[in-house]
């Protein structure tokens, strides 16, 4: 009897039981028979099963220079890991994955989670960065050229590997998850924040929005700071007097995050301009709390955002460079009868048009074209 293929979920970056790349991809994949591996950075306590996904990690050094001096040895394992298709989610897992291929026959598939052609424009000088993004996408090109098929987290992405008959859209939408509804009510408004936290993801506005919001206002924050601005963060809150009104959770599980977002009352999604990543965003925040029933403030500027929240009719959007904006949205929504009305439309829009089920589909539909599963046995089921 034939084994079904194995997929190799390969990351140079992404943590063990990352939610996109395990989560969702990973588990959609195992679900429907193949057998899937993350093949990641991690200590060795993280190997271990997740979503029917099998964690494989390895030790490497960290930054960017640990990443490069890692390459080799990343494709290695990738070609001697028996993978039929190599699922890589990072440029230089991209580089890994194409390597080990031509050494293993495997099939590429590769997984754009950002713009990378403007990944470099806040470190260049503004003369330099066009001929660094034709740079650029002429690396992505390339490297579309020479997988199998791209898949992409969101729709404006695309273009820029010119490869549209091998493209498949693999949005991050809400994920298939039992979490009960926020039941909206009078009384203070907590707001919540959660998954990675900077500047330029809007905390300084956060914040100027909380101090002009009614003193009973709280604010809830999920996750890490990963920019380095932490300590800038609590300096100008103890300026603005606002310490106490600050809840400060650390990086949780998928789970546990999204039941610590359903206790509060608003969402925040508070992006701001300056960044191509910012404004073709699709972040599993957004999605997490349209599940949960709260409604969401989100940037004007952000396509992607603004129209799926305009879509569903579940939220305000706003000037997010602006904390005066951001303030008299949250007073809008301190009508609970509207809070109610609004999450309750977002949480049909996560349940039904941006539900997980549709782009999971997508996925397999490709991977039955790229590894195709055995014949089923008697009763249907998989020969394995």
């Amino acid at each position: 009897m034939s084994a079904a293929p194995l997929v190799v979920m390969l990351s140079a970056a992404h943590p063990p039981d990352d939610v996109r790349v395990v989560r969702k991809e990973g588990a959609a994949l195992a679900e429907a028979g193949w057998r899937v591996r993350h093949l990641c950075p991690g200590p060795p306590e993280a190997a271990r099963g997740v979503a029917g996904v099998a964690i494989e990690t390895y030790r490497r050094r960290g930054g960017w220079r640990g990443r490069l001096l890692g390459l080799p040895a990343l494709a290695r394992r990738a070609a001697e890991s028996g993978a039929a298709v190599l699922h890589a989610s990072e440029p230089d897992a991209w580089l890994a994955a194409l390597l080990a291929a031509r050494a293993s026959g495997a099939r590429v598939v590769l997984d754009v989670h950002e713009h990378y052609p403007s990944r470099l424009d806040a470190r260049l000088p503004a003369p330099l960065r066009p001929l660094a993004r034709a740079a650029l996408r002429a690396l992505c090109r390339a490297a579309g050229r020479a997988a199998d098929a791209v898949v992409v987290a969101k729709d404006g992405l695309a273009e820029d590997f010119a490869a549209p008959g091998r493209t498949v859209a693999v949005r991050n939408y809400a994920p298939d998850l039992p979490v009960a509804p926020r039941a909206h009510g009078p009384g203070p408004l907590t707001l919540v924040h959660s998954g990675a936290l900077t500047a330029s993801r809007g905390w300084p506005q956060m914040l100027g929005a909380l101090a002009l919001a009614p003193p009973d206002t709280r604010l809830r924050l999920v996750g890490r700071f990963t920019d380095g601005s932490e300590a800038a963060f609590l300096a100008r809150a103890a300026a603005l007097g606002l310490e106490g009104r600050i809840e400060r959770l650390p990086w949780l599980p998928q789970r546990e995050a999204l039941a610590r977002v359903a206790e509060a009352d608003i969402g925040l999604v508070l992006f701001q301009p300056g960044e191509t990543n910012h404004r073709l965003a699709l972040p599993h925040k957004l999605f997490d709390c349209m599940l949960a029933g709260l409604p969401v403030i989100v940037p004007a500027f952000a396509e992607e955002v603004a129209a799926a929240v305009r879509a569903a009719g579940c939220g305000e959007v706003v000037d997010s460079a602006d904390p005066a904006a951001i303030a008299a949205a949250i007073a809008r929504l301190a009508d609970p009868a509207r809070r109610a009305a609004l999450g309750a439309a977002g949480r049909r829009a996560a349940l039904t048009r941006f539900g997980w089920a549709g782009e999971a589909a997508r996925l397999v539909a490709l991977y039955r074209r790229l590894a195709p599963l055995p014949p089923a046995g008697p009763g249907g089921a998989a020969v394995l």
